[in-house]
């Protein structure tokens, strides 16, 4: 493999024969080299779990042309593990895509998506990341409007590189009859989930739940990837997994511990 070219990964959440990683494939081979390796099963709504109670498969598949590629049982977040210490052992990645996922991460999604776990996971080793996200939940949702922008971010990683530790989470809007108005470097929304339980009965009388409820952004702020979208603007929020709440930290200084 010459040395010019960048390593790129792939991968994903939807699962390795998604409609999305197969654009991001496309896309990515104009830039660089590229190796697959992704989930043999769709993992929305994994987060950052990783396995640890069941052995881990991995097997080699020749789904995608001319590209190397394995699919993995299991989470996005074993999937960057698994390429980086095992099947690209011998040189790290230049950059680590996943996605595109089917359906938005905006807002407190980041959290429990398994396409910006990936991400933040490769953040962790100190790989450069980008999660790609299109804000569209059909079975076969249209990716073209966001290609020039995918090429666009990507390059501009390659080449200026991200801060350590920081992965970006890049949301499109759905295609619409009008074109992708720019990008936007914003700040996740303050809008989340409001979870309904169904209760129900399954055949036996066995009581069980289904989660449902709808989200709710009550974010004003015109600097969100919330508000981003809703404008025909491509979002970017960068995400790190500094957790630590430095502010909280200040104002505990004076507590008598």
């Amino acid at each position: 493999m010459p040395e010019h070219k960048p390593l790129i990964l792939v991968t994903n959440d939807d699962g390795i024969t998604s409609h999305g990683i197969r654009t991001l494939i496309e896309l990515m081979k104009e830039l660089g080299h590229v190796v697959v390796v992704a989930p043999n099963s769709p993992q929305s709504g994994m987060g950052h779990a990783i396995t640890i109670s069941y052995p881990l498969r991995l097997y080699p598949t020749d789904i995608f042309p001319d590209v190397p590629a394995y699919e993995c049982s299991g989470t996005p977040a074993d999937c960057v593990k698994l390429a980086k210490h095992h099947v690209l052992k011998d040189r790290a990645p230049d950059l680590v895509v996943s996605g595109i996922n089917h359906g938005s991460n905006t807002a407190i999604s980041v959290l429990y998506s398994g396409t910006m776990s990936a991400a933040i996971e490769a953040a962790i080793e100190g790989i450069p990341a980008v999660g790609f996200s299109l804000n569209d939940f059909s079975r076969q949702p249209d990716f073209s409007h966001t290609h020039d922008h995918i090429l666009s971010i990507t390059r501009n990683v390659l080449e200026r590189g991200l801060s350590r530790g920081v992965a970006l989470n890049v949301n499109f809007p759905s295609r619409g009859s009008s074109p992708l108005r720019g990008i936007r470097v914003c700040r996740q929304a303050h809008a989340k989930w409001q979870e309904i339980f169904d209760e129900r009965r399954d055949p036996h009388g066995r009581r069980y739940f289904w989660l449902a409820g709808e989200f709710v952004n009550n974010d004003p702020g015109e600097d969100t990837d919330e508000y981003a979208l809703s404008q025909n603007y491509t979002s970017v929020v960068p995400c790190q997994y500094d957790m630590t709440a430095y502010k909280a930290m200040q104002e505990m200084s004076n507590w008598n511990l």
